[in-house]
């Protein structure tokens, strides 16, 4: 913290900015940037679009008194310069660390985070609810979304637009334009603001020509009316124009001074309002501006050369590699992903099969329906996507793919705990809402070697939907490759371990420990968590008569409360049976062993539930 004693050291709160003199943001500016570089280098997190999003954020903060006015990031990993100005510089050390601060706008942390801001597409829906009730309630305080581009590519934000311009609620959305998002933004709406981006320059006229006749407004009025009639007969309307909104743009978005006037414009006018500002992903850090893709979500690495530390292969790597070597072979084969080439390895197969790739944006819902309909004439697609974002096409999982039997395969990337992105991304409710799919097999490899084994099984040889989940990372201890429904990976008759996914790591460490106690314990391994009978299990739980289940999911739906169930009917009755998994409330950011140890599901709990079990 020492090397920053310039202005920054000024701002202890998000009033302090406001003090500040105009010759003083450029600088404020540079060293935001610099204080997140040297940081972010320490914990990791996402880099480039915070530098895209200073001098945004320092002019937004400018404007607006987020104390009171309510700011509504969209996605709200933009949001680190928002933290360092409003009182959180201290902590920034702590980001997405164990018990810091999080990498997300977090209303517990601060009053300035005016709502929670994990995934994208949300913040025009919940901007015009926040000021739907500002008015109903008779408050008075503005409302701002701040939305990527990225974010609209996700159809909910055009909900939420179509509603805002109907509303005449006075809000201001400001679209940080970065032709970004994890990975260059495709479809339509990139074209369209790529047709926007017209010169700065039309901007500052444009505010030049209002200032001159502020002090004339009927002549203002008289020649704003003409103008626009021109323009109406001449020139076409854009789509937020059409839509209702009074659209202000683009702006150069790294010209803080243009942006603080043009914001407190849109603010004035007390109506819809859009403001397009355009802006570079990576926005002063030479090798985030080569490489945004690399460095948006990033782990530590070295502020100097941007080289990054650690690494080695993951799952998702795995995964795609797996599925260019499958579709070599057929070429029904398709892959899709929703903005997510890069991190669910999928990049690979972009480039070695582009007319059988799309990346269809943030738009999961979409995506989910699109590939059912590749099935149903007769592709084998592939929808490469994160577990929590998945959480968005459920609806889609049954009406369109279930209910026809449609062989469609999910990879279900970053499947249980993820760290340090917390709760907005933890995978830990996909193994009740899949398994409640009907017709869904879902498949829990545990190696590389059954992950590539599984993914063979499930394009060739599985009929109807798969799910294949497996986690952020790389493997554990464990690499064997079983791809049986049960597999008993170790011999007991004190008490049955049951488990799943990378899970069986912390079951053999444990199993090894409950050894040394002399507690004999039977390890079975679950490779499909659909399967309707489980005749392994019950065979070794006759013989055992006490269950242990750890999964890294929440309570409500776990596997576990399954067996019981089903031994219940069955008429086996158990001398103990114990669930260790995350409860029923929200898991907070922090590594996978912290957060394990934390809710009693890590090898150690396992230990000392299998000695409680015993002694009954």
């Amino acid at each position: 913290m020492g090397a920053f004693v310039g202005i920054i050291e000024k701002i202890q709160s998000s009033n302090d900015i406001k003090k500040l003199s105009p010759e003083e943001l450029e600088p404020l500016c540079s060293e935001l940037r610099a204080f997140l570089i040297e940081n972010v280098s320490k914990t990791g997190g996402h880099l480039a679009s915070n530098l895209g999003a200073v001098e945004l954020t320092v002019a937004l903060h400018r404007v607006y008194n987020t104390a009171e006015d309510r700011l509504i990031f969209d996605v709200g990993h933009q949001c680190y310069v928002h933290k360092i100005i409003t009182g959180r510089r201290d902590r920034f050390s702590t980001l997405r660390q164990y018990g810091g601060i999080s990498g997300f706008p977090k209303p517990y942390e601060s009053e300035d985070d005016a709502f929670i801001a994990g995934h994208a597409s949300n913040s025009v829906s919940v901007a015009l609810g926040m000021a739907k009730a500002r008015t109903l309630l008779h408050k008075k305080y503005d409302v701002i979304a701040f939305i990527g581009d990225g974010a609209l590519t996700g159809g909910l934000s055009y909900e939420g637009l179509v509603s805002a311009a109907a509303s005449g609620e006075p809000i201001v959305i400001l679209i940080n334009d970065n032709n970004m998002s994890i990975d260059p933004n495709v479809g339509g709406t990139a074209s369209l603001l790529q047709k926007l981006r017209i010169k700065p320059s039309y901007i500052r006229f444009k505010q030049g020509y209002r200032e001159l006749f502020s002090y004339m407004p009927s002549l203002y009025s008289f020649n704003h009316r003409a103008k626009e009639w021109v323009k109406g007969k001449i020139l076409p309307e854009n789509m937020f124009s059409a839509m209702g909104y009074e659209y202000i743009g683009p702006v150069d978005g790294h010209d803080v001074h243009m942006v603080e006037r043009v914001l407190r414009w849109a603010r004035d006018m007390k109506k819809p309002v859009i403001v397009h500002a355009v802006t570079k992903k990576g926005k002063g850090c030479s090798f985030a501006e080569e490489h945004p893709e690399r460095y948006h979500g990033v782990g530590p690495f070295d502020p100097v050369s941007g080289e990054i530390f650690g690494g080695g292969e993951c799952f998702s790597e795995v995964f795609g590699k797996t599925l260019c070597e499958l579709a070599e072979k057929d070429e029904r084969i398709a892959a899709v992903t929703a903005a997510m080439a890069s991190g669910t390895g999928l990049d690979r197969f972009a480039l070695r099969f582009p007319q059988r790739f799309c990346d269809v944006g943030i738009a999961e819902g979409h995506a989910a329906a699109m590939v059912a309909g590749m099935a149903k004439q007769g592709l084998i697609p592939v929808f490469a996507v994160y577990s929590s974002f998945l959480q968005r096409a459920y609806d889609m999982l049954i009406h369109d793919v279930s209910l026809q039997k449609l062989h469609v395969v999910f990879g279900v990337d970053r499947a249980g705990l993820v760290g340090s992105d917390g709760e907005t991304h933890h995978g830990i409710y996909d193994v009740n809402f899949l398994r409640s799919v009907p017709g869904m097999t879902v498949l829990c490899p545990a190696s590389f070697g059954e992950l590539r084994a599984m993914l063979e099984e499930a394009v060739t040889r599985i009929e109807g939907p798969v799910a294949i989940r497996y986690p952020r990372g790389g493997e554990g201890d464990y690499r064997d490759v079983c791809t049986e429904d049960e597999q008993i990976v170790r011999e007991g008759t004190d008490l049955t371990v049951v488990c799943y996914g990378i899970m069986i790591n912390d079951v053999l460490k444990a199993v090894r420990q409950m050894e040394e106690q002399g507690i004999s314990a039977e390890v079975i391994k679950l490779n499909k968590i659909t399967y309707a009978k489980f005749p392994k299990v019950f065979a070794s739980l006759e013989k055992t008569g006490r269950l242990l289940m750890p999964e890294e999911v929440c309570a409500i739906g776990c596997v576990g409360k399954h067996l019981l169930a089903q031994a219940s009917e069955s008429g086996l009755h158990l001398q103990a049976a114990r669930f260790l998994n995350l409860g029923d409330n929200i898991v907070s950011h922090g590594s996978r062993p912290q957060l394990l140890c934390d809710f009693g599901a890590d090898a150690d709990a396992m230990v000392r539930a299998a000695g409680e079990m015993c002694r009954q």
